[in-house]
């Protein structure tokens, strides 16, 4: 068997760039005459921006530091052992670059037990230890103090999680096993299943105290200091801490199946990692930690050999690092200020606009309409979320009067944008509309004013085409909710000149949007790649297969809605209006549903009605379907609509619509909630071999998004 020490060289041997974390231990007297204490500080030499990871090296390096602990311990020289982080920062888990790295299980089952290995040596010292959450803690940071007798958490503490399952993962060094032990089945599910798979929730310091994970809460400025006093009245038995017995009943199983339930409705059984986790919580029922453990490494190994999770990390890398350095963007010296922004239009989408503009940029904004009371309801829009803000406590009233002051509304364009820097339109998605709308705006907006158009299909090189400076035009294109969903498809029309386009770009990352170059074609990216696949959804149902199956087809995807739901939520007209877009364009490929046509002219808002509470065909919608009789499998049809997406994609490449096929997963992640398991989509049309069928090659190269060869 190899030693602890053994495993951790070897694996620190195939990760030479670890950023290394080091263990220092001091000692100090704790107050009220407690004795003499260890605390042991992870500090990886940088500030708070570049966060304490644990890699192999930084893992030897905390077992060497127990060396030293245990020996003082044992001595009996030492009352105590206390574990905390640098400033703002307790730790942040494994070092995810390291996982990427690894080509073998044994190599995988060695990161796994050399984590258990050191870890489960602080609850076996011969005095209590104890963890003071001072910050941000995620997966293997917050592991490391569950091996400890006792926590303390910051009120100011951030951020708090298990993210491990919304990667593709498990908390595979405890944390499966010790944290329904330690606050019940219930509670465990909910931070390590619910939260992750909601978008990685994290918590806060008062939620990670209500919880039970700490067993006492203190205020940042004096956290350590209170957290020692609190640690002398434990040692000195003045304070006595008190934890619920844990129900091992069926209220267990019970979290357990609910688990299951939260994973069905996100992944749909697409991704193994929610479901690895559940299955270690429900061993650990009978509280055999070193079962727990062992299932924990075999968990992790299995995981980090298997695509869903190279596919994770690598789409956490795209939003994390390539969504912060746009492909493509023109250097950032040659985007002109924007001090006032005007907005054409005041509907929702306008609004919504409007809103995102004055919260971010803090700069007046003007809407102008048709009639003065459309304006006057898309101030009154802005208003009244700025109240909703207030009311939350998300801004002060000194804030919210400010940002107020700053909209207004006109119905005179010279009036409202004649020193406008940024003008964007949202009015009908109809070419000659916009033209229109541009050519107004050009005649009374400063020379130097980028105008910006939000069209999600139309040309922007056409629209732009009618005007004497048509270089200063961009697209501009947001994703509904605008509040919700990061992307901005920031497009170049032909004509489009860089400083309008850097510009675009400056802006874009004060809305704190995710942007991503798209050169000028149909429909972009998103609403390109959603409406082939919705079109060979409905290509399908006409053709005969029943709605039901089309839907479940598609399931295995785990996507965050199906398909008919989302038609729903973009709204079937425009849904027809994209796909009536792309048919001229490229007739070939996309169709226009005579279906889809149908409901629209019915006026339906969508396929289904829920008046059980779950989707059901709405009666009148299926009297107007008219299918043919050819009936499909799930399985036939799933295949169809992943060759049709896989075939897009291509062509989308070939053709330059964005630099890479990082791109298009980047915009799948980010503008239609596509999951990380899939990588976006093309890590999963590599892996289930799609691409290959369908192109002749991978869309990217092995071990990207996959384990390397």
């Amino acid at each position: 068997m190899s030693t602890t020490a053994e495993l951790l060289k070897g694996a620190a041997e195939l990760f030479p760039g670890e950023v290394v974390t080091q263990a220092h231990v001091r000692h100090f007297d704790l107050p009220l005459g407690a004795g003499r204490f260890a605390l042991i500080t992870l500090d990886n030499g940088h500030d708070h921006t570049k966060p304490t990871t644990l890699g192999p090296q930084s893992l030897a390096n905390i077992d060497a530091a127990i060396d030293q602990v245990e020996q003082e311990a044992a001595a009996g020289s030492v009352v105590g052992v206390g574990v905390t982080g640098k400033p703002f920062i307790f730790a942040v888990g494994a070092d995810l670059k390291g996982v990427e790295l690894l080509k073998r299980h044994e190599d995988a089952l060695a990161i796994g037990k050399g984590g258990h290995d050191v870890f489960k040596r602080l609850s076996k010292l011969a005095v209590p230890t104890f963890a003071y959450y001072n910050g941000a803690a995620m997966g293997g940071g917050v592991e490391i103090g569950l091996h400890c007798s006792y926590r303390t958490v910051s009120a100011a503490l951030p951020a708090f999680s298990l993210p491990e399952v919304f990667l593709g993962l498990v908390p595979g060094w405890g944390g499966c096993t010790l944290l329904p032990n330690l606050i019940g089945a219930d509670k465990a599910v909910s931070v390590i299943i619910e939260n992750s798979l909601n978008q990685n929730r994290q918590l806060k310091g008062a939620q990670v105290h209500e919880l039970g994970i700490a067993d006492a809460i203190f205020e940042g400025a004096d956290f350590l200091e209170q957290s020692l006093i609190w640690t002398a009245s434990v040692l000195k038995g003045e304070i006595q801490v008190e934890r619920p017995v844990i129900d091992r009943g069926e209220a267990w199983d019970q979290a357990v199946a609910k688990g299951r339930f939260i994973a069905d409705g996100k992944v749909h059984g697409a991704a193994p990692a929610a479901y690895r986790a559940l299955d270690i919580i429900a061993a650990a029922k009978n509280g055999d930690l070193q079962q727990g453990y062992d299932a924990e490494d075999q968990a992790l190994a299995d995981l980090i050999m298997g695509g869903e999770l190279r596919s994770g990390i690598y789409a956490f890398n795209l939003v994390q690092k390539r969504g912060k350095r746009p492909a493509g963007a023109p250097d950032k010296s040659l985007a002109r200020p924007v001090t006032k922004v005007g907005v054409v239009g005041a509907g929702l989408m306008a609004s919504q606009l409007a809103l995102l503009f004055l919260r971010r940029l803090e700069v007046p904004v003007v809407l102008t309409d048709i009639d003065q009371e459309r304006v006057d309801k898309g101030v009154g829009y802005v208003h009244a979320e700025i109240d909703k803000l207030l009311g939350k406590g998300r801004v002060n009233q000194d804030k919210a009067n400010r940002l107020k002051a700053l909209v207004t509304g006109v119905l005179d364009k010279a009036e409202g944008f004649a020193d406008a820097d940024f003008v964007i339109e949202a009015v009908f998605e109809e070419m000659s509309v916009k033209q229109k709308v541009f050519a107004e705006v050009e005649a009374v907006a400063p020379a130097h004013a980028i105008l910006a158009t939000n069209t999600s299909s139309l040309s922007v090189t056409e629209m732009a085409s009618k005007l004497k400076h048509p270089e200063r035009v961009v697209g501009f294109h947001f994703f509904n909710p605008v509040a919700i969903l990061p992307l901005l498809e920031i497009v170049r029309g032909e004509q489009t000149d860089d400083a309008a386009l850097a510009t675009a770009f400056g802006v874009a990352k004060k809305l704190k949007k995710t942007a991503v170059l798209v050169k000028d074609a149909p429909a972009f990216v998103v609403n390109r790649i959603l409406t082939r696949f919705m079109g060979e959804i409905q290509n399908v149902i006409d053709e005969g297969t029943p709605v039901a199956v089309a839907e479940k087809a598609v399931e295995p995807l785990g996507l965050p809605m199906s398909p008919l739901v989302l038609l729903e939520l973009v709204g079937p007209a425009i849904g027809l209006h994209v796909s009536e877009t792309l048919n001229r364009a490229f007739p070939e490929r996309f169709t226009v549903s005579p279906n889809l046509k149908a409901v629209v002219e019915a006026g339906k808002r969508g396929f289904y009605v829920y008046d059980s509470g779950k989707p059901e065909l709405d009666p009148e919608v299926a009297a107007l379907l008219k299918q043919g009789d050819t009936v499909l499998t799930e399985e036939q049809v799933r295949a169809r609509v992943l060759d049709a997406v896989a075939q897009e994609i291509g062509l989308m490449l070939d053709e330059g619509v964005v630099a890479e096929a990082q791109d298009i997963d980047l915009c799948l992640i980010t503008g239609a909630g596509w999951p990380f398991h899939l990588g976006g989509i093309t890590p999963y049309l590599d892996r289930e071999g799609v691409a290959e069928r369908v192109n002749g090659k991978r869309f990217l190269e092995a071990g990207v998004a996959s384990v390397p060869a």
